[in-house]
């Protein structure tokens, strides 16, 4: 997952390189704007990726305890 939100960011980056390159601006400056959009954009889709994870993880964990009563015959009308 962390390859593919690097991948991303550095997708934005040329994209937003290549944007910031057709304003007259000095070249530092925008490989300096890149970057910190890059920098933005990545940690916005690790953050993202964490919250997915987790959230999969814990409805993974609730559907196992479901199926576990249920085969003990613990539910909750019995």
């Amino acid at each position: 997952m962390n390859k593919i939100v690097l991948q991303f960011g550095l997708l934005v980056f040329f994209l937003s390189l290549f944007f910031f390159s057709q304003e007259d601006m000095a070249p530092l400056h925008t490989i300096f704007r890149s970057f910190v959009v890059f920098t933005v954009v990545t940690s916005m889709g690790s953050v993202m990726a964490i919250i997915f994870i987790r959230s999969i993880n814990k409805s993974a964990r609730k559907h196992d305890q479901d199926l576990a009563k249920n085969l003990l015959g613990q539910k909750k009308n019995e």
